[in-house]
């Protein structure tokens, strides 16, 4: 029969085209790697990696060119990622949007369960929860007995809908009983400009956003979100240690590409990563502006996603937050 000649032609095509596949693998990165950033330029995401990228590409002997792609939440970004050839010449940093999108969006662009190839946790940055002078309240306790005898007077500033400050809100809301009334905004900057002028009472951001504000006495952190305490705030307590068993919300910031990088290209990128992260002072200069270092393996990082992606699903659906 003369098929199998042809089985045979085919299987040795395959097998030719893998090892060429394996071998451009091994001999990765031998060009620049291109960083899709799906936010503007200025943010955390731009920040941190900026940190990082002098020793990753000290690491890996080519440069990482930064690529912004921002806007529909961070979706257009990724799925120029998930189009990309998988290659790891295209990668990725994605921060807390990306593990919330699919709690939040209806029809997402992609599956961020299987669209990407996990290549490392960054840093956890836990949000705090600050509140303005003027609110006559110490703590979180102090906070939920206020807002009990004053449904619907107390209102929190986000980002914008569907972000962590929005979510991290809604899970105070479902978890203390409680009417916070949420006013969103076009961006983090003018959501903690109208919190320092008084026209909202409260908020959840980022840790690195509030520090200077904190500081200087214009704003009042009474909480983390962390799981445990972060390293840069180890006087505020968390949420748990607040009196609400189970208020954890992470905010990670990790390094992905699209589904199908092969392991050894990935094994240079998260080794990389890993380096970088390692290096002391990068590590005092991320902890200083108030993100824990992870460098996780490819692995862990994949776990997370499929965690968080779960996790806030099932905090929109308790809060009552319908996906548009």
């Amino acid at each position: 029969m003369k098929i199998l000649p042809v089985l045979r032609c085919l299987l040795t095509v395959a097998l030719v085209c893998g090892a060429a596949g394996y071998a451009g693998a091994q001999g990765f990165p031998n060009k620049p790697v291109r960083v899709i950033n799906p936010a503007a330029p200025g943010g955390n995401s731009d920040v941190f990696f900026r940190l990082l990228a002098p020793k990753m590409t000290e690491v890996l002997g080519q440069q990482l060119v930064m690529d912004y792609r921002a806007g529909a939440g961070g979706t257009i970004g990724g799925e120029i990622i998930v189009k990309s050839p998988p290659d790891g010449y295209t990668t990725g940093i994605v921060a807390a949007s990306f593990v919330i999108n699919p709690a939040m969006i209806r029809k997402m662009p992609y599956d961020t369960r299987k669209d990407f190839t996990a290549l490392g946790l960054i840093v956890d940055v836990p949000s705090g929860l600050v509140i303005h002078p003027s609110l006559p309240v110490k703590n979180v306790r102090e906070l939920i007995a206020l807002a009990r005898v004053r449904p619907g007077q107390i209102f929190y500033s986000t980002s914008g809908r569907g972000t962590v400050g929005h979510l991290a809100s809604e899970l105070l809301n479902h978890m203390a009983k409680i009417k916070l009334v949420h006013v969103p905004y076009k961006g983090a900057g003018p959501a903690v400009i109208d919190l320092i002028a008084g026209q909202v009472q409260m908020q959840f951001a980022s840790i690195p956003l509030l520090f200077g504000h904190v500081r200087n006495g214009k704003l009042r952190m009474i909480a983390q979100t962390g799981a445990e305490r972060s390293v840069s705030a180890r006087e505020t307590p968390t949420m748990e240690e607040a009196g609400l068993p189970g208020f954890v919300v992470r905010s990670g910031f990790g390094f992905v590409g699209p589904a199908g990088i092969p392991k050894p290209a990935v094994d240079k990128l998260n080794g990389a990563l890993v380096a970088a992260l390692r290096d002391a002072e990068n590590r005092k200069i991320l902890i200083e502006r108030g993100a824990d270092p992870v460098g996780s393996t490819p692995e862990e990082h994949d776990a997370f996603v499929k965690a968080e992606i779960a996790r806030w699903i099932k905090v929109g659906k308790e809060a009552g937050i319908d996906p548009q």
